[in-house]
């Protein structure tokens, strides 16, 4: 395994500074319940990360999760195999983790799976990198190796930070876990940058003053890759991805993402209370998760969930964990479910599109070195063309290889939407072909090429949210949903957990965090409570609280 080191950075996200994973290695444990709770049931809609997160965590209290599940477990930690060779898999989701991601990482730890660099740009274990952007190609091991363009670019990312957003402090403070220092800083950004773009943002630099700068940042960025899409969003959005450093020193699970939320529903925790021991998710549902729901709305002081079988049943607690806006159209909801004001913040979620295309192909061809240039056949590839990101997985010189032959984002997304995954296999290699003429790709796939478009999956809808200028306190209200002490009664027991409600949409670690808020909401509402010795992030929330902005 290559976990993070205890010295390490850590996701702890400056909106809401709790050590999540020192609340979870902690000997006392997460939480107690009054004996007479021992074995209640609790629904768990969504059996993607941050369900399975909230499910075995609850199990280990001694409540009894119920999981419903509209497709397969994992959610958008989806790793499917390929049919010749179901060994091998293409990541349609989640495929990425930064180190710094600590919360999910004790997960990783706890199931034993081993780790690996993934093949970013100009990362040190990634062989090499092309960028090909304006019909120009530079071949690079290193920034270093870039020309005085790109340099420039680099450079004035890295300043503009400094000057506008004070990054080593707020990198520091975050690395010391220096909550006021932190919490100063951010909330004063907070309150300068909430209506500012993330286009804005630069432009309103020095360092970026001329257009073309801001077009290659948008093209090739630093880290993993060109973040032009990202440009109508929120900057605070992108602030919190760097002083975190989520962007970097990123690593895959070696056999597939899958293997972490499956491993959640089939682990027997040593000591669970209440439960047997050898007791697990899958043991408590008979091997498998009820099926997706259809139906929410409050009886008494109940919820009753109905799902696609026609089962209803009555729970004093629910955790909900798929994306938003699916309790706009996939599910029948009473309007008390949420507050008002939480219903505005659910319609006002923005979301990424996102499409991938994988193949299989007979060996890591592109190792081979190409006679005229002394360099290896292809490199990860980042390009202005319809492909974008080409990411390659070397499985062993005399093994299947992998190929992501296009990861794009909203618009470049929508290009592929209404595209067969033979026409998109076709219209990619055409392009590639271009950018390596004389390559022939095609001849080295093996078996039919796996997509995904989030955007048209019926239960997603999107690949993650993200917020745009002005729309940080729909954010704090999605957020702040598990304290729910000030609500009035007929709005508390359901729980909204999974990573857009989070203040790091598209990172697992967020799923996994808002999951733990979830746990934290539902022992509260059962009547238990946090160790003193190991107080919770309800029991802290009044020092970390995000700050709030005026309305009126």
């Amino acid at each position: 395994m290559t976990s993070p080191s205890p010295a390490s950075m850590s996701m702890l996200v400056p909106d809401f500074p709790f050590s999540y994973d020192d609340w979870l290695r902690h000997p006392a444990g997460l939480g107690e319940l009054p004996p007479d709770r021992a074995g209640t049931p609790v629904a768990v809609i969504g059996g993607g990360i941050s369900g399975l997160t909230a499910a075995y965590e609850l199990m280990r209290l001694g409540l009894r999760p119920v999981v419903y599940e509209a497709g397969e477990l994992g959610g958008r930690m989806r790793a499917v195999p390929f049919a010749s060779r179901p060994e091998y898999v293409a990541e349609l989701g989640a495929m990425r983790f930064p180190k710094s991601a600590r919360a999910l990482f004790h997960y990783i730890d706890l199931l034993g799976l081993d780790t690996r660099p993934f093949p970013n740009p100009l990362a040190p274990d990634t062989p090499g990198t092309l960028i090909d952007v304006n019909g120009q190609q530079h071949w690079a091991r290193s920034q270093d190796d870039l020309p005085t363009l790109y340099q420039e670019v680099a450079d004035a990312w890295e300043k503009t930070l400094q000057e506008l957003a004070e990054l080593s402090t707020v990198r520091g403070a975050i690395q010391q876990r220096d909550i006021v220092t932190l919490k100063a800083v951010w909330n004063r950004l907070v309150r300068d940058l909430d209506d500012q773009s993330f286009y804005g943002f630069l432009a309103s630099s020095s360092s970026f003053h001329s257009f073309r700068h801001r077009e290659v940042f948008g093209q090739v960025g630093f880290g993993t890759g060109g973040w032009d899409t990202d440009f109508p969003n929120s900057v605070l959005e992108i602030l919190r991805v760097v002083f975190t450093e989520a962007d970097d020193d990123q690593l895959s699970i070696v056999g597939g993402v899958q293997q972490l939320p499956r491993g959640l529903w089939e682990r027997r925790p040593a000591s669970p209370v209440h439960w047997p021991e050898g007791t697990s998710l899958s043991s408590l549902h008979g091997g498998g998760p009820r099926p997706g729901v259809v139906g929410l709305r409050r009886k008494g002081s109940d919820y009753v969930v109905e799902d696609t079988s026609g089962d209803v049943s009555a729970y004093p607690a629910v955790v909900f964990t798929p994306h938003l806006w699916t309790l706009l159209n996939r599910i029948d909801c009473e309007p008390g479910l949420l507050p008002t004001e939480h219903w505005t913040a659910v319609e006002r979620t923005h979301y990424m599109g996102s499409s991938k295309v994988f193949v299989l192909t007979d060996r890591p061809f592109w190792r081979d070195v190409d006679p005229r240039t002394g360099r290896e056949t292809m490199g990860m590839t980042l390009t202005d063309r319809i492909a974008r990101g080409v990411y390659l997985f070397d499985n062993g010189a005399d093994r299947p290889g992998v190929m992501c032959l296009s990861y794009t984002w909203n618009d470049d997304s929508l290009k592929f939407s209404t595209l067969s995954p033979g026409r998109r296999l076709d219209v990619l290699l055409d392009r590639l072909g271009e950018i390596y003429p004389g390559v022939d790709i095609r001849s080295h796939i093996i078996d039919e090429p796996i997509t995904v478009t989030w955007e048209n999956e019926p239960h997603f809808m999107g690949a993650f949210k993200a917020n745009l200028p002005g729309q940080y306190r729909y954010q704090r209200r999605l957020f702040t949903h598990f304290m729910q002490d000030r609500m009035d009664a007929s709005h508390r027991g359901f729980f909204l957990s999974g990573d857009d409600v989070s203040w790091t949409a598209g990172f697992a670690e967020g799923a996994v965090t808002t999951a733990l808020n979830a746990v934290w909401g539902v022992v509260n509402h059962l009547g238990g409570r946090s160790p003193a010795a190991n107080p919770g992030p309800g029991d802290l929330f009044d020092r970390l609280a995000p700050v709030e902005l005026p309305y009126a």
